[in-house]
């Protein structure tokens, strides 16, 4: 039995899908049940609570292998999540981890999950870290200033970076948790085509049918929003703007190829992204 944190997340959505097409036995970890409502009612859902150790024996019993997504910039809900998994007797951890942790030196982002990292690797389940980079899904943020004046901020100007489609990071978390082979391994997964902010917006507004305009961020503040556009706490929004500093410095990119050896294909497009979502772009 899989047990699935995150799943009605970017991610976790997509590895509910993944799962269930497969008929691969799991459960799914959620606080809310009405946020699970859209999925399939076959799914088997617990309510629990990372933060409430008391609530995770029930979702953890039976369980052999975990789906680990912790929210946020602290570490009690990876500690909550190993101890009930140490505790089920839990066989393999698949942990959603981030590229941030090869920086040198290693950004705040990257502290936090090399922290929960190396929660895991002391808890002596095998595990798999998956590390990737920046999510296609991310320009979902873009949406308030898009709806309040038609343009996205951009907090990189020239930095390339090439984002993954969560569906093709989901593919990964399901080959390694129901593959044999993942236990110990750490994959930095990225999409395969790097663009600056300016050049996602163009393929957007094409897909969209609207135009976009692009407007340099001239604050902290404003970087912040770019990605959080309801804020963030002081710890995360000055990790922000350190990470955007980091790529708007890097002009060449990043990229690995991590998705195609593993799923034998090339990783979804931000074309093909952006095409299946361009309705809530058209209605803003």
């Amino acid at each position: 039995m899989i047990l699935v944190t995150g799943a009605t997340g970017n991610v976790g959505r997509e590895l509910v899908r993944e799962l269930d097409e497969t008929g691969t036995p799991f459960r799914i970890l959620v606080r809310d049940p009405a946020r699970a409502a859209a999925f399939p009612e076959r799914t088997e859902r617990v309510v629990a609570d990372l933060n409430d150790p008391a609530t995770l024996p029930a979702a953890f019993a039976g369980v052999d292998r975990l789906f680990l997504l912790t929210p946020g910039i602290g570490l009690d809900h990876t500690r909550h999540a190993v101890a009930a998994a140490q505790s089920a007797g839990v066989r393999h951890i698949v942990h959603l981890s981030s590229f941030n942790v090869l920086g040198d030196p290693m950004p705040a982002m990257g502290r936090w999950h090399h922290e929960r990292e190396q929660a895991i690797r002391a808890s002596g389940v095998p595990a798999t870290f998956l590390r990737p980079g920046g999510f296609m899904t991310n320009a979902f943020d873009w949406l308030p200033t898009i709806r309040q004046g038609g343009y996205v901020l951009d907090p990189v100007g020239p930095g390339r970076y090439a984002p993954i489609d969560p569906a093709d990071i989901a593919a990964v978390v399901a080959l390694a948790l129901t593959d044999d082979g993942h236990a110990g391994q750490e994959y930095v997964i990225t999409g395969e085509e790097l663009f600056t902010i300016a050049e996602q917006v163009k393929i957007l507004a094409a897909a969209a049918g609207r135009d976009i305009a692009i407007r340099e961020v001239t604050t902290a503040e404003e970087a912040v929003a770019s990605r959080f556009p309801n804020g963030a706490p002081p710890a995360l929004a000055e990790a922000v703007t350190e990470g955007f500093h980091l790529m708007r410095a890097d002009t060449a990119g990043f990229r690995t190829d991590t998705v195609e050896r593993l799923l034998q294909r090339k990783p979804r497009t931000f074309a093909a992204w952006c095409a299946r979502n361009a309705d809530a772009f058209r209605i803003a």
